[in-house]
């Protein structure tokens, strides 16, 4: 099969896309004929060789990221149904990192069946990115009263929750970076669409709302960015945290907290484990959502052999939604 392979950490150059031996399925495992595998963020850190930005150990090199895949299972380990064989599934691969591929092997009890009217590239998008928008969605507890504003509104998680948001009945307030991200946002149903590169965004937003304040921030960006959303939360306001593509975490203090009766809150990790089914309920509400068409997720595709322009165009902030290589 043909697969992308990190030989050195570094540049995206260093994605290569080679010819490797096909992965065979162990007992209770499934092979799966790749359609589609996602992009993320902690794969460009993976790349880089940041290993403070990962939440499993460095890998030895070479290696082949890639957490996510979708597609049709093709072969079966030993003690598997047959039943599973021609299946359309979409899985999360955990820790494990092997998803930039034509085939990929999975255990049965993490795969998700997927309807005829779901794509590959949607599926990918919900099973990873739109697990963690609905569980940031529960820590934030929204009611229909509330002004809710997302930075990098046009991103995979921020594309959901403007129209999560805006499913529930809150204000939404979507900031983005440049013209056509924020016409994207405008387009997804946000009440305002602001350009964060502007200097004057915050007088913008304060001026739309015409004397109502955000209630919730949701926060990816960090630095200057979440800084001014966190000044724009009025008395009582929710911060929610769920990165920092800066570079830098949203600096914040007890002072800020304390002067207007703040919340803050890091959205990730353990308190998406800990909302009532845990992951898996989550992944499985979302492909619910995204076959029903509640939630449509944004998708940027790129040829599997372009995983390197894949990567640099994330970094760059070049891509709207989810990133999504296709064999």
């Amino acid at each position: 099969m043909r697969a992308i392979r990190l030989h050195a950490f570094g540049g995206p150059e260093n994605l290569r896309y080679e010819e490797v031996a096909d992965p065979v399925p162990g007992p209770g495992q499934v092979r799966i004929a790749v359609e589609a595998s996602g992009v993320h963020l902690l794969d460009t850190a993976l790349q880089r060789g940041a290993a403070a930005e990962l939440p499993f150990a460095m890998p030895e090199l070479p290696m082949t990221p890639g957490r996510e895949v979708a597609g049709v299972v093709d072969g079966l380990g030993a003690g598997v149904d047959e039943e599973w064989l021609g299946r359309r599934v979409v899985t999360h691969l955990g820790l494990v990192n092997a998803g930039y591929a034509e085939l990929a092997v999975r255990e049965t009890d993490a795969l998700f069946r997927l309807p005829d009217s779901l794509s590959y590239e949607a599926a990918i998008a919900m099973v990873g990115t739109g697990r963690m928008a609905l569980g940031i969605l529960h820590v934030a507890a929204l009611e229909p009263d509330d002004v809710a504003l997302v930075t990098a509104a046009a991103g995979g998680i921020g594309t959901l929750l403007v129209q999560a948001a805006r499913n529930a009945g809150v204000t939404v307030v979507g900031a983005a970076g440049g013209p056509e991200k924020t016409a994207r946002v405008r387009d997804l149903g946000a009440d305002v669409a602001v350009d964060y590169n502007e200097p004057d965004w915050p007088e913008k937003v304060r001026a739309a709302l015409g004397g109502r304040e955000v209630s919730v921030a949701f926060d990816s960006v960090g630095g200057q960015a979440g800084r001014a959303a966190l000044e724009l939360l009025g008395f009582g306001g929710r911060f929610v945290m769920y990165g920092w593509s800066s570079g830098t975490p949203t600096e914040l203090g007890t002072k800020d907290l304390h002067g207007r009766l703040l919340t803050a809150t890091y959205a990730l990790g353990p308190r998406i484990a800990r909302v009532p089914g845990g992951l898996r309920g989550l992944q499985e509400r979302a492909l619910d959502e995204a076959a029903r068409g509640t939630l449509v997720p944004a998708v940027t595709t790129f040829p599997l052999r372009d995983a390197g322009a894949a990567h640099a165009a994330l970094l760059g902030r070049g891509t709207v939604g989810k990133v999504v290589l296709k064999p």
